[in-house]
């Protein structure tokens, strides 16, 4: 091909070079979330060490309080562990039997609250039945909340105000940032409503550059597990970008993604394949890969960011909580 290209004209051999690169489809370009977290942690221990050295004080402290023993919830528990200990942010975990009341567990999220030596709080859920997530959630100090479901939280983040933000949804956003992925007036389709990720990341997507959020300014389309197929298609269609966070295998497929898009894979299923235990998204990874711009995996997308900005977040609280003393 290159010596047919050769021998002819130089403007007609441009022209047939351009018609043969449109031809062939590059695989979307892949948001190493992995490798991003990885640098984004070197840089914040480097911050930590510099913050404690020139406030003569302890490192910022983080306690996971772990109720039962859910194999996925202790292993998230445990990557949060180790992901402290590398950028020098101490850490402990409580490990809580499913039988305790609600009561008991306030009990501890309280005590923890008023322990000085912490700076920041999580419960790992999903909590036993018989417990309110919601009013454990909400039992947690606001300023150590560095989940940021509590509703003051929640409340500040709706209104465009600074605080401590929910840990997926600065994940997507970074990542958003880092591949540097025009959102201004964008489209985005947001599938998934939850409190905890679907909402806060439509939240920080139409952010207001003129508030004290990062302003993306896209224009955003929420969607659930109530939008009928051909509606979801319809709007993921003209969609700029698309973030799905629902724990349905496959909903995202080639046909409702337009040429170029960006796709952010926030969903985490456990499936069985051959015996063995494999982990996916809500993305038809393959198959989306061949239409989409630029596509997070799974793992390796989403997942790794939000450990590092629980990370970033327990170091803003410890922060707050010090220049407050």
């Amino acid at each position: 091909m290159r010596f047919f290209i050769n021998l002819l004209r130089p403007s007609s051999a441009r022209s047939l070079s351009i018609q043969i690169a449109k031809t062939i489809r590059k695989s979307a370009e892949l948001i190493d979330g992995k490798k991003i977290a990885g640098d984004m942690r070197k840089v914040l221990k480097r911050e930590i060490e510099e913050w404690v050295q020139n406030n003569n004080t302890r490192p910022p402290s983080l306690v996971a309080v772990l109720v039962g023993e859910d194999p996925a919830s202790q292993k998230y528990v445990h990557f949060k562990m180790n992901a402290a200990k590398e950028v020098g942010i101490t850490s402990k975990t409580i490990n809580l039997n499913t039988s305790i009341t609600e009561e008991e567990l306030l009990d501890i999220v309280n005590k923890l609250n008023q322990d000085e030596t912490v700076d920041g709080i999580l419960v790992q859920l999903p909590l036993p039945e018989h417990v309110s997530e919601r009013k454990i959630c909400n039992a947690v100090d606001p300023q150590k909340d560095v989940d940021g479901f509590h509703l003051n939280n929640i409340g500040k983040l709706c209104v465009n105000k600074d605080t401590l933000i929910p840990c997926t949804a600065l994940a997507v956003v970074e990542l958003i940032k880092r591949s540097k992925i025009e959102t201004f007036g964008k489209n985005v389709v947001v599938c998934g409503r939850s409190k905890n990720v679907g909402l806060p990341i439509a939240m920080l997507l139409h952010s207001d550059y003129r508030e004290e959020l990062p302003g993306m300014e896209a224009t955003v389309t929420i969607c659930h597990r109530n939008t009928p197929r051909e509606e979801l298609i319809y709007f993921a269609k003209r969609a700029d970008i698309i973030i799905s966070a629902t724990g349905v295998v496959n909903l995202i497929t080639p046909d409702m993604v337009k040429p170029g898009a960006c796709v952010i894979d926030v969903g985490i299923t456990r499936i069985k394949v051959d015996g063995k235990t494999r982990v996916v998204g809500d993305v038809d990874f393959e198959g989306v890969s061949k239409i989409a711009g630029h596509i997070t995996p799974v793992p390796g997308g989403v997942g790794p960011m939000t450990v590092t900005m629980l990370m970033k977040n327990t170091f803003q609280a410890a922060q707050c909580l010090k220049a407050s003393t």
